[in-house]
């Protein structure tokens, strides 16, 4: 499903235009980004976490070359399954 199709099931299943649909959608990713960057965490109740983790620096390589490329430190953005969401998944 890519972003089009779920506006238009958030449209469907909550009776609202595709434009209010799309405001809220974008509104919702908007403040999990929002949190997220500021360091927080967002849980959503029977969804699950969305949270940042810190990468350490490391060292990798050029596949091409098989050169030694310094890869930086950074933050990344980590979702964990709820368990209401695990078991929906699997039923």
């Amino acid at each position: 499903m890519n972003k089009a199709e779920l506006v238009a099931h958030v449209a469907k299943e909550s009776e609202l235009s595709k434009d209010a649909a799309e405001k809220a959608v974008d509104a919702t990713f908007k403040n999990i980004e929002k949190a997220l960057s500021g360091g927080d965490t967002v849980r959503i109740v029977g969804f699950g976490n969305f949270q940042v983790a810190d990468r350490k620096a490391s060292i990798g390589r050029n596949p091409r070359t098989g050169e030694a490329v310094q890869i930086p430190a950074s933050r990344v953005p980590k979702f964990r399954a709820g368990k209401a969401l695990k078991e929906a998944v699997n039923a």
